[in-house]
């Protein structure tokens, strides 16, 4: 242990294992954010209006995610530069694809968006799962064939994920979209 030192302070012994203990508890975090005080469901009635984009733009969501793919993980992240969690993936994607900007958080857009039954999915519309035992803890951008881009913590990039997966099959929430009919 190593011993901090401040002119006229109590000296207090610093361990040098906090730094891991703090980055495998963002790890594990995820993409989460705070949880929102009443999460409700996409399509809900919310204090925000829906959104409601040109669906000519849903190639351009499509395209733009995929151009993601491979970015690093970051907690907190929402730019190509610094990296990205799953909500500021899909926030990013969305104002670069369709100039319309979204919020950072998964919970946010959910309520922001317009619920859909899973198997009117289309490509450009969102997929939620409750990864942290809480409605909408991650998010993702359905690109078509039941595939989806996501930026999960494991495995630390934006990646492309099926809805067959075993692990998102069991977590998926819910399905929304953005765009008019």
């Amino acid at each position: 242990m190593e011993r901090r030192r401040h002119a006229g302070l109590r000296t207090f012994p610093m361990r040098r294992t906090a730094g891991p203990a703090i980055i495998v508890m963002l790890i594990l975090a995820g993409c989460a954010s705070p949880p929102a005080r009443h999460a409700r469901a996409p399509g809900a009635h919310a204090p925000q209006s829906h959104v409601s984009l040109d669906p000519a733009q849903r190639n351009n969501v499509v395209l733009t995610a995929l151009s993601m793919v491979d970015t690093p993980y970051h907690y907190g992240g929402n730019s190509p530069d610094e990296g990205f969690d799953c909500s500021g993936l899909v926030s990013y994607v969305f104002g670069d694809a369709t100039q319309h900007a979204l919020p950072h958080r998964a919970a946010s857009i959910a309520r922001i968006s317009r619920s859909i039954p899973r198997t009117q999915l289309a490509a450009g519309d969102l997929v939620f799962f409750n990864t942290l035992n809480r409605p909408y803890s991650h998010m993702g951008i359905y690109i078509g064939d039941g595939q989806f881009v996501n930026a999960p913590s494991s495995g630390g990039r934006v990646r492309v994920d099926s809805l067959s997966n075993p692990y998102y099959a069991r977590h998926f929430e819910a399905a929304a979209t953005l765009f008019a009919n």
